[in-house]
């Protein structure tokens, strides 16, 4: 009778040992179960954990504007709508873009796909335009990202000299930049031309929607 006991208890806590919702579980959510929950909603944020049920979570996009990670290096449009930071929330320094009129981030394809670090954000008038130091085959270089065309290019390369601190004007055609090529920090405009597309109107926001 003893032996039976026991073995009928072994059962019991070998049930509640598994994650929730394992083998049909619907009404009992054990100790374990409890903290696997609590972890993925400090992880991803209640909100964003109710509005992924059915559809998957996408890991690569943030839910919440502020992390447990750090938040810096803020910049915001001349319109006000769009607001890019650096945050390594995802284990990696990434360049992400908030929208603050829907207040939701928006996917930037081809900026963060190759996991190098990046920094210094700076936004066009619309937001179209994105420039940025990215560390790119070992050293600090100013690139640009085009929201419309969803690509990206260094602007710098073979550049004589560190730069750092890239700002865009906003319109998008001129980059003022720290440079140190003459010994000395000082300040140096790249003309990307007379020919770039403009982001000249304040309200411009084609490429975020």
């Amino acid at each position: 009778m003893e032996g039976r006991r026991s073995e009928a208890e072994g059962r019991r806590l070998r049930q509640q040992d598994v994650l929730p919702f394992e083998h049909g579980q619907t009404g009992h959510l054990s100790t374990k179960g409890f903290w696997w929950l609590s972890g993925l909603i400090g992880c991803l944020g209640l909100s964003g954990l109710l509005g992924s049920c059915g559809s998957g979570v996408n890991i690569g996009i943030p839910v919440a504007l502020n992390s447990r990670a750090a938040e810096h290096q803020p910049a915001l449009s001349a319109n006000g709508r769009w607001l890019a930071f650096v945050s390594d929330r995802f284990g990696g320094q990434r360049i992400y873009l908030y929208d603050v009129q829907q207040r939701q981030f928006l996917d930037l394809p081809g900026l963060n796909n190759d996991h190098s670090l990046k920094e210094s954000p700076s936004l066009s008038a619309g937001g179209r335009y994105l420039v940025y130091l990215v560390d790119h085959q070992g050293r600090p270089e100013i690139a640009l990202y085009d929201r419309a065309n969803r690509r990206s290019q260094v602007l710098t390369s073979g550049y004589p000299g560190g730069v750092r601190q890239p700002k865009i004007s906003p319109n998008g055609r001129y980059v003022v930049f720290e440079s140190s090529r003459e010994g000395d920090w000082n300040l140096e405009v790249l003309d990307r031309g007379p020919n770039v597309e403009l982001d000249s109107e304040p309200g411009n926001s084609t490429a975020g929607n």
